[in-house]
């Protein structure tokens, strides 16, 4: 797998607090990669690193095929990380065509105006951006992070600010940069929802460590179950209950059984032997939500989640 981003052992301290602890994590090129976690994870911490804004404490980093700070390396990178700010007297075009000039390009008109168009500031280029909303100046941000046309991008809370509209923009241009630019993606974000829509796989971090990670087809595969619509539900959940390595719960008008696959079969023929009536029968995968809280812990404290993902960052 070739890889644009790769850690190993990477830590980060600062006092007794241990922001990345040992990480260790693969980012293969291309397609939108996923970095989930509660606050304090250590999702910022990594990006800072990354972009060579602070210093691991142990362990190493390799971007784009170079250590952190190579100059080559970071050329062919953009980034946002939290809130962009810009200066307030300048209007949206201008922000664009200040860091193009800052990085070295030459002045091009039609570069600047198609990525205000890609990301849905056209009616908004030549106001200045004192005025912009955070859902506005998150767009300027993503624009600012790709004017320079990089392989690869980091993005942090990209739809931060955005009504659902806007959230459904983003997530149609991010899947863009993947698959008709070529852009490697690299984003976080606490809207579950949409990372499970837009990316191909996912790393979730706890307390500094990598606790999962893969395909967020595999990562919600994993939790499937069988949807049982069928009556009576209770000898329903007695003959599931009853085969090895089985297990089932009422929730709501149908059975959940939890089982393999090739268990199927055998449990439908013994529901039919049993007099169970079956309208359906479908699995149901999990969603990315569910495999998060379950590998962070957020599920046995649900007020603490809620806590956390209500303050960005």
């Amino acid at each position: 797998m070739n890889a644009v981003i790769e850690t190993r052992n990477l830590t980060k301290t600062y006092g007794a607090v241990r922001a990345l602890d040992g990480l260790s994590l693969s980012i293969p090129r291309g397609g939108v990669y996923g970095v989930l976690g509660p606050n304090g994870a250590g999702k910022s911490t990594l990006f800072r690193i990354l972009l060579g804004l602070i210093r691991p404490t142990d362990g190493e980093a390799v971007v784009m095929g170079g250590r952190i700070g190579d100059a080559a390396a970071s050329r062919r990178m953009g980034s946002m990380i939290e809130t962009p700010r810009f200066p307030p007297f300048m209007t949206a075009r201008q922000v664009l065509v200040w860091l193009s000039a800052a990085h070295g390009l030459t002045p091009d008109d039609a570069r600047v105006s198609g990525w205000l168009e890609r990301v849905g500031l056209t009616e908004a280029a030549d106001r200045k951006v004192r005025g912009f909303s955070v859902g506005m100046l998150q767009r300027l941000g993503v624009a600012a992070a790709l004017i320079t046309e990089p392989e690869l991008v980091i993005l942090d809370e990209p739809t931060s600010g955005m009504d659902p509209p806007g959230i459904q923009e983003m997530r149609a241009l991010i899947r863009s940069l993947s698959e008709k630019d070529g852009i490697t993606v690299v984003l976080a974000s606490h809207q579950l929802l949409e990372v499970q829509r837009v990316c191909d796989r996912v790393a979730i971090m706890n307390r500094g460590r990598l606790v999962r990670e893969g395909a967020v087809s595999e990562l919600t595969a994993s939790g499937e179950r069988l949807r049982l619509s069928v009556t009576p539900l209770s000898k329903t959940l007695e003959i599931v209950s009853g085969l090895p390595g089985a297990s089932a719960a009422i929730e709501g008008d149908a059975v959940m059984a939890t089982l393999t696959r090739s268990d199927a079969p055998a449990l439908l023929r013994a529901l039919v032997n049993g007099g169970v009536d079956i309208d359906e029968a479908r699995w149901v995968g999990a969603d990315l939500e569910s495999v998060f809280m379950t590998e962070t812990g957020s599920i046995q404290h649900p007020e603490k989640f809620i806590q956390e993902v209500g303050h960005a960052g």
